[in-house]
């Protein structure tokens, strides 16, 4: 048997709309006097909290050798399929993993879910907190290995943020 289910009838007050009003202008008025919090950009740097998923970079051993052995799996794992790998023989010679001989990820595909990390078995690449990056070209917003690399180097030792105010203040003072 159907169960007929009957429609919601509005009350005197629902077809007013006006209590709906009101409480729609008490959420408008208790946000209004809150003290509003404005970051003077770019003077200013938003610091991302932990866990922010920006700019990727690829990771390095402590000798200088990328860690990526060119698995794939980063890109296996990646919805958007933004990431291409072209694997090929290491250049040092005790070398028994795969190099990636290109490794190119275009950012306007990007959704930046953090799945290429996750995925990664050697934690070759990683999301950094770097968020203002921006180009006048389709083909500028495509990283290729050195860009990664580059992005390593700028954040393997704290914040990119905040090195940048400490310089910043240190320039100013």
């Amino acid at each position: 048997m159907a169960t007929i289910v009957t429609s919601y009838e509005p009350t005197f007050w629902d077809k007013l709309y006006f209590p709906a009003l009101l409480r729609g202008l008490m959420v408008t008025l208790r946000h209004f006097f809150q003290k509003k919090v404005t970051i003077q950009y770019p003077d200013a740097k938003y610091i991302p909290p932990e866990g922010y998923r920006g700019l990727h970079r690829l990771n390095k051993y402590p000798d200088g050798r990328i860690r990526c052995v060119a698995c794939e799996m980063c890109a296996a794992a990646c919805p958007s399929g933004c990431i291409h790998i072209v694997p090929g023989a290491p250049p040092w010679e005790d070398g028994k993993e795969r190099y990636p001989v290109s490794f190119d990820i275009d950012l306007l595909r990007c959704i930046f879910c953090g799945f290429c990390e996750m995925a990664c078995p050697e934690q070759a690449i990683e999301l950094t907190e770097i968020y203002d990056f921006s180009n006048s070209s389709r083909e500028g917003l495509w990283i290729n290995k050195d860009g990664l690399l580059e992005v390593y180097e700028m954040t393997k030792d704290e914040n990119y943020y905040m090195k940048k105010s400490h310089e910043a203040d240190l320039t100013s003072g």
